[in-house]
């Protein structure tokens, strides 16, 4: 037993250090540290713009969030892994090759998983919290207790994840029931108390301990867990019970549909570049239209080719939900809480804000899971697939868009929704300049890389707090938000240059 949770361990370590290089890797939990003992002594001035309950459950929150994301990289990793290392897996699926039961893997994975995060994640964030709270007059007892609930709040969402992941397993229509109930409760208590503040505390019990401790609720939260726990280690099955699946053929149509788009190079007409090389033309005029063409025709086929993949790997639905909805939508009501320090307006631009950062991520979701060693046996160049990854990413930003616009008519400031959005687009881009930049066609094994994340903030945050200052004076400063392309034109300028000159691992 013990022999399996250290090999896991290692596992996850040597996966991690692989991906993100092991000194990258082992100063990103001392950046959490540093960051909540900075964060820390502003609470006393965040304390007058949101309240201390809010904070407390959206820090909450954000661990239970995190354990929903570790929880589905452990039940989808034999795809991830397959995806990046070939026929690489994880232990985790190993029963089959192993003499040992799907059951003793999984329960050992869970608590690798606790002990693992719980040493990246949590603990830098509440030594951080606990060395900063003598000097800001906070009671030794919150950043201890903190220990205790935020491995809660980690714990339930990881759990969460394996249990809905058992039920879908067998069927998707009880996946589908009970994700409704749980939002039909959440509503209707709502509706019932009129405080979102107390419906999310008692969604999220964690918070409620640490705000409000009692030997009760500590109780009733592990019991919560253990609940949760227990039916999915005997449901769960890390095979893939998936059918045969065909598809037609699209992408061609696909091709078609996608060269009417305007800012998409490949809607060059092919019979008007022959009719020019022929009609008299100069050679090097021809040539050079020829060769345009050739390079949009790549670059097309390869967001066409973007698209297919979303479809058929069924990932399209559930990145959007999980990993831009659900996050947006959660930080909608924290901001909600502000509405009697705040104008409508101004709480909107930081929606605005927050948005264009989150949907920057979305060229993740185009470049996590593709294997780029395939290209190198075509005549493609990094530059030509990073385009073709820009265009598909632009044409996604049809989901931020649509959501700002749901969020401007819920909140009756419709009015502000053309200049939130052109707030968003413009953070996103530039956003989206900065990790093509620094990581290129691997902005998602930057995550964990304490060098890149600290660049990443430092050129991305101080333009964004300057710009949302200048949003907030009046809602129409928000379009000074267009300086921005600048930079991105220059940083992408430079970024095709650069990884056409660099050789990419794996590429």
């Amino acid at each position: 037993m013990f022999e399996i949770f250290v090999c896991m361990l290692k596992e996850e370590w040597r996966m991690h250090s692989t991906l993100f290089g092991n000194l990258n890797f082992a100063l990103f939990p001392i950046l959490i540290f540093g960051m909540a003992f900075m964060g820390t002594f502003l609470i006393p001035f965040t304390s007058r713009l949101m309240d201390v309950n809010m904070l407390a459950v959206s820090i909450h929150s954000m661990y239970c969030i995190m354990g929903l994301m570790v929880g589905s990289f452990g039940i989808m990793g034999k795809e991830m892994m397959n995806r990046r290392f070939g026929q690489g897996s994880l232990l985790i699926h190993s029963a089959r090759s192993l003499p040992i039961s799907e059951r003793r893997l999984f329960g050992n994975f869970v608590v690798k998983d606790t002990l693992y995060y719980f040493m990246l994640w949590i603990l830098p964030f509440c030594l951080g919290f606990l060395i900063a709270s003598p000097f800001n007059a906070i009671s030794i007892h919150y950043p201890l207790l903190m220990f205790v609930t935020a491995s809660l709040a980690f714990l339930t969402g990881m759990c969460t994840v394996f249990i809905l992941s058992s039920v879908y397993s067998r069927s998707r229509a009880a996946l589908y029931a009970v994700i409704i109930l749980a939002f039909a409760a959440f509503v209707a208590l709502y509706l019932i108390s009129g405080d979102i503040m107390r419906v999310m505390r008692l969604f999220m019990l964690p918070s409620e301990i640490f705000l409000n401790f009692s030997f009760p609720l500590l109780i009733i939260s592990a019991a919560v867990i253990i609940v949760l726990f227990i039916p999915a280690i005997f449901l769960f099955s890390p095979e893939t019970h998936a059918g045969e699946k065909r598809y037609v053929a699209v992408l061609c149509p696909l091709y078609d549909r996608l060269s009417r788009l305007p800012f998409i190079r490949g809607g060059i007409d092919a019979e008007k570049v022959s009719a020019s090389a022929t009609s008299g033309a100069s050679a090097p005029a021809a040539s050079e239209k020829d060769f345009v063409y050739a390079a949009a025709q790549k670059e097309l086929t390869i967001i066409a080719k973007d698209f297919i993949d979303l479809h058929r790997s069924g990932i399209g639905i559930g990145q959007t939900l999980f990993s831009f909805v659900l996050p947006v939508g959660l930080i909608w009501l924290v901001l909600s809480v502000l509405s009697d320090v705040l104008r409508p307006e101004q709480i909107f631009m930081v929606i605005a804000a927050v948005t264009g950062i989150i949907a920057s991520t979305m060229y993740t979701w185009l470049t996590e899971f593709e294997s780029f060693s395939a290209y190198l046996f075509l005549p493609v160049k990094v530059s030509s697939i990073i385009r073709a990854k820009i265009m598909t990413f632009s044409v996604l930003h049809v989901v931020p868009a649509v959501f700002l616009i749901v969020i401007a008519a819920v909140t009756g400031v419709l009015a502000s929704a053309v200049f939130a959005i052109v707030f968003a687009f413009s953070v996103s881009y530039y956003a989206l300049a900065i990790m093509v930049r620094y990581s290129g066609l691997s902005p998602s094994l930057m995550l964990y890389s304490a060098s890149f994340f600290l660049r990443y903030s430092l050129f991305l945050m101080p333009p964004v707090i300057i710009l949302l200052g200048l949003a907030f004076i009046a809602t129409g400063f928000s379009l000074a938000a267009l300086i921005l392309i600048i930079p991105s034109y220059f940083l992408l300028k430079g970024s095709f240059e650069k990884w056409d000159r660099e050789d990419l691992p794996g590429f």
